[in-house]
């Protein structure tokens, strides 16, 4: 009697796994060959400039400042400058915290009229970007906003000595605490003291001296040939007798008396 083989069949859960494997297999190796899609990139939003309210309310000491920055409209015109870059190099402000306007005398801002107070305010920004390590080779007097340098108007003038710098308006002198924001072609400094502009607070300055008559002459141009020439006569005549020495004595003086002597022997002989 012949023997049949039998061949062991698969069981239905190693079927089952062998078929969860190749449809994992199909799937990753068609994963790989789809190329994956690109995410839209997100739209990249425009940088907002930074405006000195910006920058004076983030330190958050600085509302008196602010305020005659606003009400002078003189935060606008710094915005304006650094978005139309009308100031290429930059500008630098010296921000006063409120305490610096706390220890002012009472009435000292409320004495100045709208035109005044703007000059005050523009006294604090100079058109010029100046980071701090080139305080010590800034030329004195800067320029700021408020005008003319001369004595008497706006002169403002820094010494540095190392990382400590001071400054000086004829009225006060005062010194940088410390930097509060630097970028955008703008930087801005905490003062210790409100710069008070000798325009505004100091003394009157003496009047010039009155030009004497001879810078007057000059002035009119009289001065050289023509002057003498335009000199009066007495003044001449008077010139020449005083540049002829008097004889002392007059004519009895320097051998008078012995010259007459003589004379009068001679008439005596012709007789």
């Amino acid at each position: 009697m012949a023997m049949q083989t039998q061949t062991p069949s698969m069981s239905t859960p190693m079927i089952l796994l062998l078929a969860l494997l190749c449809l994992s297999a199909a799937a990753r190796s068609a994963h790989a060959q789809t190329p994956a899609a690109t995410a839209p990139a997100p739209a990249t939003a425009a940088a907002t400039p930074k405006t000195i309210k910006a920058v004076l309310t983030k330190a958050g000491q600085f509302t008196k400042f602010l305020q005659l920055l606003q009400s002078t409209q003189e935060d606008s015109q710094i915005d304006n400058q650094l978005k139309g870059k009308s100031s290429s190099g930059g500008l630098t402000v010296f921000a006063p915290p409120d305490n610096a306007f706390s220890a002012l005398k009472s009435g000292t801002l409320n004495a100045l009229s709208d035109a005044q107070k703007t000059s005050l305010v523009q006294f604090h920004v100079v058109s010029q970007l100046i980071p701090m390590a080139q305080f010590d080779t800034a030329s004195n007097p800067l320029r700021t906003q408020a005008g003319e340098t001369r004595p008497g108007k706006y002169p403002l003038n820094v010494t540095a000595d190392g990382q400590q710098v001071n400054i000086s308006t004829g009225v006060v002198n005062a010194s940088v605490s410390g930097t509060v924001y630097t970028g955008d072609r703008l930087v801005v400094y905490q003062v210790d003291k409100v710069l008070l502009p000798w325009a505004l607070y100091g003394p009157a300055l003496p009047p010039a001296p009155a030009p004497s008559p001879v810078e007057k002459e000059k002035e009119k141009g009289k001065v050289g040939p023509k002057a003498a020439a335009d000199a009066p006569a007495a003044d001449a005549a008077t010139a020449s007798e005083a540049a002829v020495p008097a004889r002392p004595g007059g004519v009895w003086g320097q051998g008078g008396v012995f010259g007459v002597a003589v004379a009068v022997a001679a008439a005596w002989f012709v007789v």
